[in-house]
């Protein structure tokens, strides 16, 4: 190995260092969210997650007052 940390390896000690300073709770949802995308990735299934920034588009459009 060449020393160098790969991507992934970044993301890996990131994710390690936040889940030992959040709150348990959070942490535990958030062990709870990446397990369940390691699985829909394991199984070609991540399309089917929708993504939180539609989710929160359509959430905003129903909040705007109608202008009728």
């Amino acid at each position: 190995m060449s020393g160098k940390i790969s991507p992934v390896d970044s993301i890996a000690e990131k994710l390690d260092t936040k889940l030992n300073t959040w709150k348990p709770e959070i942490s535990r949802e958030v062990r709870a969210v990446i397990a369940d995308v390691i699985d829909a990735a394991d199984n070609d299934a991540l399309d089917l997650f929708r993504s939180r920034a539609v989710e929160q588009d359509v959430l905003d459009q129903l909040d705007e007052p109608s202008s009728r």
